[in-house]
This record gives structure tokens, C-alpha cells and sequence, in this order.
């Protein structure tokens, strides 16, 4: 067989090795070789990911916080909302707040599973999907950085720091830690960062991430649902207006984007395995 022949088993589905002068051709420039997805390496993402949220939460943190402008703009967002008619999220705060049970565990579900799920979603990736993390990555990384241009242009309060609202901020009525722009953790978070959500950002992400790549049919049902719930809970706490978690849709929206742009395909649409460096890369087999 000559060099340029490739090898493959018709009909199964399985990947085929690229052939040594298209690989040749990938290696030429560097730009090529970071636009290709390759295997993930453990420690390098694991520095990664604790140096990229430690940059993202000092410039979030550093944003001044224009506590007159952030008051201004929610009341602007406020009205906005009424005239709309979805200026719904004081009732909604008033109403599961009178469940203290349900809206202490919503509390601790604002301050944990924010972090914890999205830390759950990318092990996943890692481990099952490594040809569509370093995208997938990529997708949740831009969608993150685009935030602080929100938070530095338009800071606003949140309902529950809003001037004469009436609005209950649940974490220092039921006295729980669920948020850190609320009791004794208020100094270390930029209060009047709300948009746009990063929750909702966020959770989309793993909602969309888990749906699209899960097999069995009870994990993609909880990959509709986590954002939905979190959309109920940042509204029930009143850290967030609804149109917040709009503006949280649209930087996803740009993280996947940049992603398509940067590798010439959706995340989930890429190879499902590749290889680790100086090997074939692998592609899928065409039906």
C-alpha cells in the first residue's frame, strides 16, 4: 500500500486515521495546529480552569462598583419590565419564600450547584467527549469573558438592593449562605454585577452540553431542566431580574460563535475522540 492510502473498516462507523500528508499539512503552521482539536491534557486544564476563574472573578470584583448607576439602571430595567408585562419576579420572591424549607434550599443551590455542576459537566467532557471539549471549553470560556464587558457597562443591582423595593433578600431573612453579595460574604463580590447572568449563562451551557451529548434519555431531560430551575431560583431569590438571564442567553449565544468560528464546526459536532500529540488524528467515517 502506498503512503497515501488510507485504512478504514467500511460500514462501521469506526474512526479512520488521517493519512500522513494531510496530517503533514495540519503541522505547518501553528495556527492550524491550535484551530485542530487535540486530547485534552488533566493538569494543564486543571491550571487552566482555577487560573482562568481567578482572572474572571479579580476583574469582575475590580469593576467599580457605580452603586447610584446600578440603582438607576435597575429601576430603568424595572419599568422596562412592567411595561412589558413580565415584571413577575416579586411575586415570585414573595410567594416561595413563604416555603421556608423550599427557598433555604434554593439559597444553597444559588451558591453551590452554579460551580459544582458546571466542574461535573466539563469532567464529563473530558472523559467521554475529549475531541469536543477543548471546543465545547472554548464555547463556556467565551461566553464567561464577554460577561465583564456587561458587568463594566451596565451595572445593576439586583431586585433585592433595589431602592424601595420590597423585595426579600433571602439569604439574610432565613440567614443562609446563598449568595455572595449577601451577609458577611458581600465584601468579597461585586454586588452590583447582575448582568447578565452568568447562572443562567452557565447552566445553559451544561443544559445544552448534556442534551446533546448524552445518550440515555433521563439525562437529557435533566439537561432541560437544570437551566430552568436555575432560571426559577435567581428570580425566587431575587438576585436577578428576568431579563438578566436573557442577557446571559445572549453571551452563550456569542461563546458558541467564537467556537464555531475558531474550529469551523459546532462543539457537538466534532469528532467524539481524538488522539494525543505526534499521533494520527482521528476523523469520523462518512456514512
Amino acid at each position: 500500500m502506498s503512503d497515501r492510502t488510507v485504512t478504514t473498516l467500511e460500514g462501521q462507523g469506526f474512526p479512520r486515521p488521517v493519512t500522513d500528508e494531510a496530517q503533514e499539512r495540519t503541522k505547518r503552521g501553528l495556527l492550524p495546529r491550535l484551530r485542530t482539536p487535540r486530547r485534552p491534557r488533566f493538569w494543564f486544564e486543571i491550571l487552566l480552569i482555577a487560573a482562568s476563574y481567578w482572572i474572571y472573578s479579580l476583574i469582575r470584583n475590580a469593576v467599580p462598583e457605580q452603586k447610584t448607576k446600578a440603582l438607576n439602571n435597575a429601576d430603568w430595567l424595572w419599568q422596562l419590565e412592567n411595561h412589558l408585562g413580565i415584571a413577575v419576579e416579586e411575586s415570585v420572591n414573595h410567594a416561595l419564600n413563604a416555603a421556608t424549607w423550599l427557598i433555604v434550599g434554593m439559597n444553597y443551590y444559588y451558591a453551590t450547584l452554579h460551580f459544582v455542576v458546571t466542574l461535573g459537566v466539563l469532567v464529563w467532557l473530558y472523559r467521554s467527549h475529549p475531541g469536543r471539549y477543548t471546543a465545547t471549553r472554548l464555547a463556556l470560556f467565551a461566553t464567561t469573558a464577554v460577561a465583564l464587558l456587561g458587568y463594566y457597562l451596565f451595572p445593576l443591582a439586583p431586585p433585592r438592593l433595589m431602592s424601595g423595593g420590597d423585595f426579600v433578600d433571602t439569604v439574610v431573612v432565613h440567614q443562609t449562605w446563598g449568595s455572595m453579595a449577601s451577609g458577611d460574604l458581600k465584601h468579597m463580590s461585586n454586588q452590583y454585577a447582575a448582568m447578565p447572568s452568568m447562572h443562567i449563562g452557565w447552566s445553559l451551557w451544561c443544559g445544552l452540553t448534556v442534551y446533546a451529548l448524552a445518550k440515555v434519555p433521563w439525562a437529557r431531560v435533566l439537561g432541560l431542566l437544570y437551566p430552568a430551575a436555575t432560571l426559577t431560583v435567581i428570580v425566587a431569590t431575587a438576585n436577578h431580574f428576568w431579563l438578566d438571564a436573557v442577557g446571559g442567553m445572549v453571551c452563550l449565544a456569542f461563546g458558541f460563535t467564537v467556537s464555531r468560528l475558531w474550529y469551523g464546526a459546532l462543539p457537538y459536532t466534532l469528532p467524539q475522540w481524538v488522539t494525543g500529540a505526534g499521533a494520527a488524528a482521528l476523523l469520523p467515517v462518512k456514512a
